[in-house]
């Protein structure tokens, strides 16, 4: 099942017109592969402790200039209309749940990068969902 989330998810979001271009831009096509089967470990590794993960995602996503709270609300919104799709309720909600706390943490640790200060940051909202149908 993280498969196929992780496969669903990238696919759509390649696609997307606000993050597209940042994923489009960063790996280039013949590193796609090798990319979503780390992802998938990743999640395996947060959803299931396989630790079948081994790398430093904040460094590279540091190392994105243009990250802006747009790119995280989107990644967000569309990551749990996907695991929603796919997933039996609970393990949608899991899923929604890391993800967020995750991608919340990043974006604290690259205001925190930048110099931003972080005093009054609020959690990212929920960006209303799409009328997307899976494919």
């Amino acid at each position: 099942m993280i498969r196929a989330v992780v496969d669903h998810f990238y696919a759509r979001a390649r696609r997307d017109d606000v993050i597209g271009p940042v994923f489009n831009r960063i790996i280039p096509d013949p590193e796609w592969p090798a990319h979503l089967a780390k992802i998938a470990d990743f999640w395996s590794s947060m959803l299931l402790g396989t630790g079948r993960y081994d790398g430093r995602p904040m460094p590279k996503h540091m190392a994105i200039p243009d990250l802006s709270d747009a790119h995280f609300i989107r990644w967000l919104r569309l990551f749990r209309e996907t695991v929603e799709q796919i997933c039996p309720p609970d393990i949608a909600a899991l899923f929604v749940e890391r993800s967020e706390r995750i991608g919340n943490s990043f974006r604290m640790n690259i205001y925190m990068r930048r110099g931003e200060d972080i005093t009054q940051l609020a959690p990212l909202p929920r960006e209303a969902p799409s009328v997307w149908k899976p494919e």
